[in-house]
């Protein structure tokens, strides 16, 4: 059974970058059926998808976001990450990593809670 773990600091001060980890267990990141997917949600809102990245490297992102965004993998570690730049409060939340088959997200990360603020 695929199983996702986040890692990460829980606390990021404003205008750094926020870094976290997700790995990956009881199956492998190398595959063209799923991409790996990033998303959140702040407190009081819905779920936002952030992002995801294909094994093969290839990223897609939210607009919103994008230009704060980056995804990358390490297929060695059977991992991959986000970095959100330039954070705010208003990126407060709780981010999951999650697989993702066409949109259908069928396993999540328990998730993680991050916090922006000095």
């Amino acid at each position: 059974q695929v199983q996702l773990q986040e890692s990460g600091p829980g606390l990021v001060k404003p205008s750094q970058t926020l870094s976290l980890t997700c790995t990956v267990s009881g199956g492998s990141i190398t595959t063209n059926e799923h991409v790996w997917a990033w998303i959140r949600q702040p407190p009081g809102k819905g779920l936002e998808w952030m992002g995801a990245i294909q094994w093969r490297g290839n990223t897609y992102y939210s607009p919103s976001l994008k230009s704060r965004t980056s995804i990358s993998k390490d297929t060695s570690k059977n991992q991959f990450t986000l970095q959100l730049n330039s954070v705010t409060p208003e990126d407060t939340a709780v981010y999951y990593c999650v697989r993702d088959y066409s949109w259908e997200f069928d396993s999540w990360g328990q998730g993680t809670q991050v916090t922006v603020s000095s």
